[in-house]
C-alpha cells in the first residue's frame, strides 16, 4: 500500500539524515492522517455501533484517496510558488519546487500532453460538446480517467483550448 511505502521512505530518510526529505514525507503523512481522521469521524456519525478497531479499519485511506491527498499537497505548493515569486522570495519558491518533486514520486506515472488531448477529444465526441458551456460535461467525463495522472488545471486548459476551436 502507498501509505506504507511513504512510511518506509520516511524511516529510510531519517536513517540517512536527510532532513528535507524527512520533513516533506512527515508533512505528507500528517495530511494523510488528517484525512483518515476526517473519514473516521464521518463513519462514526453514520455508524455509531462500530467499535474503535472497526472504525480504524474502515477509515484507512485507499491508494486512490492517498493519491488525491498527494495531488492536493502538490497544488498547495504550486499556489505557494506563485505567491513566493510575486513576493520576490525565490529561495522559498525553490524549496516548494523541491517538495513537489519528492511528492510526484508517489503519484502514478503522469500522462503526456498528447495522451491527455486524446482522452479529451474522445470525451468531447462522446458528450457532443460544442461550446464553452459544455466544459463541465467534458471535465466530468475526463476527470475519472485522468485522476492522479494529470493535473486538473492542465486538463481544464486543454479542454478550453479544444472547445474554443470548435
Amino acid at each position: 500500500m502507498l501509505k506504507q511505502q511513504i512510511q518506509v521512505a520516511a524511516t529510510n530518510a531519517l536513517k540517512a539524515s536527510d532532513q528535507f526529505l524527512v520533513g516533506t514525507l512527515r508533512m505528507l503523512l500528517a495530511s494523510i492522517l488528517t484525512k483518515e481522521k476526517d473519514k473516521r469521524y464521518k463513519i462514526s456519525k453514520q455508524n455509531p455501533d462500530l467499535n474503535e478497531d472497526g472504525l480504524v479499519k474502515e477509515s484507512q485511506l485507499s491508494d486512490e484517496e492517498i493519491i488525491e491527498v498527494i495531488s492536493s499537497e502538490i497544488k498547495k505548493r504550486k499556489d505557494a510558488i506563485v505567491l513566493y515569486e510575486q513576493g520576490n522570495r525565490p529561495e522559498l519558491a525553490d524549496r516548494e519546487k523541491k517538495e513537489i518533486e519528492i511528492l510526484k514520486k508517489y503519484l502514478p506515472e503522469q500522462l503526456s500532453e498528447e495522451e491527455v488531448k486524446k482522452i479529451i477529444k474522445k470525451a468531447i465526441a462522446k458528450t457532443g460538446a460544442k461550446e464553452m458551456k459544455d466544459m463541465g460535461k467534458v471535465m466530468a467525463e475526463v476527470s475519472p480517467k485522468a485522476k492522479g495522472k494529470a493535473d486538473n488545471s492542465e486538463i481544464s486548459k486543454i479542454v478550453k483550448e479544444l472547445l474554443s476551436q470548435k
